[in-house]
């Protein structure tokens, strides 16, 4: 299977810089053996699921991990950073700009003081050293770094006050995450309320998204790309509640590709069992789906991974109909836009 498989046309007018206000007024697409062909919204959910239902959510916190800088001995030289994860004492990976003009040794005087000291290269990212410990780190990133965008929004516009809360989740809770697991962006407080009051339940895990959101699928062939791992948890709660809900003749869904990829992870297996650990599971067209059976997501990059995610999903030609209706009625696109609602064939509505 080639990558160009997973290619389309999207206008860019269609891409979202900001969210729905509020955010469940977001246009939603079902699809459950067939485009619906309603004017949803997210609003509507608790209409479109059934009671002993549950939603799986990522309960990951995005850090304000973007920070903007000077190099010490020549301050001409601007730095932007991106904060992937910790691997040492005081160090950290990062995907910077410049980095070609980051030598070993250079220090980074970064805004709200925190200081780095280039320690080297891995692959396509720098290695960097901080002058705190990482759990001072963090609280400084609270108030000097910024919420890290995707690239299509960062090209258009820096992040902002406003992006603290938009690019967060209400159910945000475990720091660790550098993008925001985006579906989990329509809920709010009145919304879940209202999903309860169906007798719709909720679960969570926890994935930290990493550097593998940024990055294109730079392959032809689509068993040559290999996934970045990222970190995640299943809790046995979270096994007992799936199982619970199976007992009751409910349905799994989990609320973004996060968490289906983390679900799908820790039951590989074959029976879900309780996971803490990196996965880089990479989920194509032929996967054996083993625990969910609906996918609230939105709509995704040509040619990337979570596209062929939702082809693996709902099949390849239902895939390409799904994204050339989005296209045609004006849905928006990615993390700021507009969701869809997806049920696999075996499990319709």
């Amino acid at each position: 299977m080639l990558v160009s498989d997973f290619d389309f046309e999207l206008p860019p007018a269609l891409i979202a810089e900001r969210p729905a206000v509020p955010r469940e007024a977001a246009r939603l697409l079902l699809h459950a053996g067939g485009i619906d062909p309603r004017p949803l919204t997210v609003a509507d959910l608790p209409g479109l699921l059934r009671p002993d239902d549950l939603l799986v959510f990522n309960d990951t916190r995005v850090i304000p991990a973007r920070l903007y800088g000077r190099r010490e001995r020549d301050p001409e030289v601007r730095v932007e950073a991106l904060l992937l994860k910790p691997v040492g004492e005081r160090r950290w990976t990062a995907m910077a700009r410049p980095a070609k003009r980051l030598k070993p040794g250079d220090r980074v005087l970064f805004d709200g003081g925190i200081v780095a000291e280039t320690l080297g290269r891995d692959d396509d990212q720098i290695i960097l050293r901080f002058d705190r410990e990482d759990g001072d780190l963090l609280q400084a990133l609270e108030t000097a770094g910024s919420m890290p965008l995707p690239p299509y929004i960062v090209a258009q516009r820096k992040a902002d006050a406003q992006d603290r809360a938009d690019y967060q989740t209400v159910f945000a809770e475990k720091t660790g995450a550098i993008a925001a697991p985006t579906a989990g962006l329509h809920f709010t407080p009145a919304l879940i309320a209202g999903l309860k009051a169906q007798g719709i339940g909720f679960a969570r895990v926890t994935l930290h998204v990493g550097a593998g959101t940024f990055l294109p699928v730079k392959v032809d062939r689509v068993a040559d790309h290999k996934m970045h791992a990222e970190w995640g948890e299943v809790t046995a709660e979270t096994v007992a509640a799936i199982a619970a809900a199976r007992a009751r003749g409910g349905r799994v869904i989990a609320i973004g590709t996060t968490s289906l990829r983390l679900l799908e992870s820790a039951a590989r297996g074959g029976a879900l069992q309780p996971f803490a650990g990196d996965t880089d599971i990479f989920i194509t067209p032929g996967f054996e789906f083993r625990i969910v059976d609906g996918l609230l997501t939105n709509f995704h990059l040509p040619k990337s991974t979570l596209l062929m995610l939702v082809a693996a999903f709902v099949g390849l030609d239902a895939q390409r109909a799904i994204y050339a209706h989005a296209v045609e009625k004006g849905f928006r696109f990615y993390s700021y836009g507009d969701t869809s609602l997806l049920f696999r064939q075996a499990s319709p509505t």
